[in-house]
């Protein structure tokens, strides 16, 4: 993967907290010279702008849902303090943050959203295994995407994991990542969660999907999460209509991330599940 996706990647995971150009530039291989140098060049964007971008606008949309306490929207973007962030907000927006909380609206706003490179590379990927599964349930954070948006979805997993490993009834140290299209909506609906046991006393911020009974095409994916469209590319484009089989009606696609996925890194083991309709299609 090209070090300035694997950037992009790390920013969008990381932007909650403190991230120095110099451990972005670590996670990218390159020196921090180089990797602005060739951020600069792909994204025609500043890398340092980009990222005090992006944490701003997260922090205009916790305001515009009229978050409780701007100090703390402050220090979640990484400012030390509520005038320092007071006027940083106000330099990029034109307004203060307290202006945008009571207003309640974005319109306006020029929001940094996040840059999505292409990963589409592959073309074919190795059988998969079909394992037959009972159902479950996963309890995670899920938000709507409209098409072409799924950069964002990193942000997500970034708020997930402050819960992950502390879940009321969590079953493992795995993870799931729910994804379904919305009937009569362009975009589709992404969770980010983990597995629970069934009626589990959960925090209500937290919501809980039933994951049918079903057999599943299993399919290893190799290298860098951020490779992930590519290899559901392959699955749909390559292996399904040379299979026979049909998808089934839930959900569309589920990711699976073992034990040992690191989320610092974005490597480890991850698997690409798509749910099959018990009957092959008649060739």
């Amino acid at each position: 993967m090209h070090p300035v996706a694997k950037a992009i990647w790390f920013i969008e995971s990381h932007f909650g907290r403190a991230v120095a150009l110099s451990e972005i530039a670590a996670m990218a291989g390159m020196s921090r010279h180089h990797l602005s140098r060739r951020f600069s060049e792909m994204t025609g964007q500043n890398l340092n702008r980009y990222l005090r971008a992006r944490r701003l606008s997260e922090a205009a949309r916790q305001l515009a849902g009229g978050a409780e306490n701007i100090l703390t929207v402050a220090l979640d973007a990484g400012y030390g303090s509520h005038e320092a962030f007071t006027r940083a907000f106000r330099a990029e927006f034109g307004v203060t943050p307290e202006t945008l909380r009571t207003r309640r609206d974005l319109a306006g706003l020029t929001l940094q959203e996040p840059i999505r490179m292409s990963t589409l590379e592959k073309s074919s990927l190795p059988s998969p295994r079909l394992e037959t599964l009972d159902a479950f349930t996963i309890a995670g954070l899920g938000a709507e995407f409209e098409p072409g948006k799924a950069a964002g979805i990193p942000a997500l997993w970034q708020k997930f994991n402050a819960y992950f490993g502390h879940i009321p009834g969590q079953t493992d140290r795995t993870a799931y990542g729910l994804c379904t299209m919305q009937p009569g909506k362009p975009g589709f609906r992404y969770v980010a969660g983990a597995r629970v046991t069934k009626g589990a006393d959960l925090p209500a911020e937290l919501e809980t999907v039933q994951v049918p009974a079903q057999t599943w095409a299993m399919f290893q994916h190799h290298g860098h999460v951020n490779g992930i469209p590519a290899t559901v590319d392959a699955a749909f484009r390559t292996w399904l209509p040379a299979s026979g089989r049909t998808v089934g009606a839930f959900p569309d696609v589920l990711e699976f991330y073992g034990e040992d996925f690191d989320p610092e890194t974005g490597l480890g083991r991850v698997e690409i599940w798509l749910p099959l309709a018990d009957q092959m299609t008649k060739s």
